[in-house]
C-alpha cells in the first residue's frame, strides 16, 4: 500500500512538473509579408535563434513569412490582441496611430541611405520606438530595418513627373503616400500590398513603387511592370515590433534579451539587404528590367508642398534629422 502511495505521489509530483516545464516554454510567433529568405524574415530568424539559445529553448520561435497570416493590416490587428509576437511591418500603417513616424514616411527627408541609418541607429530612432511603445498602438518598438529606397516602376518609361500623368500608381496605405504620388504627377491609388500583381495584371493601377528586392520577390515585372525609374522619393525605415499583451508576460531579464538581440538584428538585416539589392538587381536587368537614372531635382522639387504639410508640426524633428551626418 505504502508502495502505491509512493508511486502515485511521485507520478503527480512528475505530472506537476512536466506542466510546469510546458506552463514556463513559450513559442513566440513571428510574421513578415516577404517570403522566406528575404533579409527581414531571415534577420528575425536568427534573433529567435540566438534568444532561444540564450533561454536554453523556454523561448522559441515559429516564423510565419510570405503572408501567411494576413496583410499587415491583419497582422498588426493580431500583433495588438497577442495573436502574433513579432512582426515586421512596414511604417505606413503606424502613422495614422504614432503621428510623429510621418517625418520618416515624407518623400526626400533623407539625403540617402547612409543618412537613414544614421539616423536611425541614434537618438532619434531610438525616440521613435520609444513613442510606439508608449502609444496606443498596443506594441512594443523593438528595432528597425533598412526597407530600402523605394523608387518608380511602371508598364512604360517615366524619366520626368509630366510623364507620370494619368498614370495609376499603387502607393501603401496612408494619405500622405498618395499625396506624395499626386505631387510627383501622377494618380496615387491606396491598395494592399497582396493586391498589386493582379492590379497590374489587369490595368487597375499602370505601376506602384518599391525596392529592387520586393519588385523581384513579388514578381511584379512579370505583369507588365517593366521600367524601374530610380525616383529614390521615399527612403523609409521599416519596425519590428512585439505585441505589448507578450512583452508584459515576459520577465525584466528576456525583455533585456530581447532588446540585445533586437538591436543585433537591426545590424545584420543591412548586410543582408546591401547583398539582396545587388542580388535582385542584376536578376531583374537578366529578366528585362530596365533601370533608368534620372535627375531626382524636379520629383524634389515637386513634393515640397508635401513636406510643408506633412512636416509642419514637426519642424525641430526634421531639423536635427538635418543635422545628422
Amino acid at each position: 500500500m505504502n508502495m502505491r502511495r509512493t508511486l502515485l505521489a511521485a507520478a503527480i509530483a512528475a505530472g506537476a512538473l512536466a506542466t510546469t516545464f510546458t506552463a514556463a516554454a513559450q513559442t513566440m510567433k513571428a510574421a513578415d509579408v516577404h517570403p522566406a529568405g528575404y533579409p527581414n524574415v531571415v534577420a528575425i530568424e536568427n534573433m529567435g535563434k540566438k534568444i532561444e539559445a540564450a533561454t536554453k529553448g523556454r523561448i522559441k520561435f515559429q516564423m510565419f513569412p510570405g503572408s501567411v497570416l494576413g496583410g499587415e493590416k491583419e497582422m498588426i490587428e493580431q500583433t495588438q490582441v497577442g495573436a502574433i509576437q513579432i512582426l515586421r511591418t512596414s511604417l505606413g500603417p503606424i502613422g495614422p496611430v504614432v503621428p510623429d513616424v510621418n517625418v520618416f514616411n515624407m518623400p526626400f527627408v533623407f539625403r540617402n541611405e547612409a543618412h537613414m541609418r544614421a539616423v536611425i541607429d541614434g537618438p532619434i530612432g531610438t525616440e521613435m520606438l520609444d513613442k510606439i511603445t508608449a502609444s496606443s498602438a498596443k506594441m512594443v518598438g523593438l528595432g528597425w530595418m533598412d526597407g530600402g529606397s523605394r523608387s518608380l516602376y511602371t508598364k512604360k518609361p517615366v524619366r520626368k513627373p509630366e510623364d507620370l500623368k494619368g498614370m495609376k500608381i499603387r502607393m501603401m496605405g496612408n494619405p500622405l503616400f498618395v499625396d506624395t504620388m499626386n505631387a510627383m504627377g501622377g494618380n496615387g491609388i491606396s491598395m494592399g500590398y497582396g493586391e498589386v500583381f493582379t492590379a497590374l495584371q489587369t490595368g487597375v493601377v499602370d505601376g506602384a513603387e518599391n525596392n529592387p528586392p520586393t519588385l523581384f520577390t513579388a514578381n511584379h515585372y512579370q505583369a507588365g511592370a517593366k521600367y524601374y525609374t530610380q525616383t529614390n522619393h521615399l527612403i523609409i525605415p521599416e519596425i519590428f515590433v512585439m505585441s505589448k499583451v507578450s512583452w508584459d508576460k515576459l520577465s525584466k531579464d528576456d525583455q533585456a534579451l530581447f532588446r540585445k538581440y533586437a538591436r543585433e538584428a537591426q545590424m545584420e538585416q543591412r548586410v543582408l539587404w546591401d547583398k539582396s539589392v545587388a542580388d535582385y538587381t542584376a536578376k531583374l536587368k537578366a529578366a528585362g528590367v530596365e533601370f533608368i537614372s534620372i535627375d531626382n531635382k524636379p520629383f524634389y522639387d515637386s513634393t515640397a508642398a508635401v513636406r510643408a504639410k506633412y512636416g509642419a508640426q514637426f519642424p525641430e524633428l526634421i531639423k536635427r534629422i538635418e543635422a545628422t551626418k
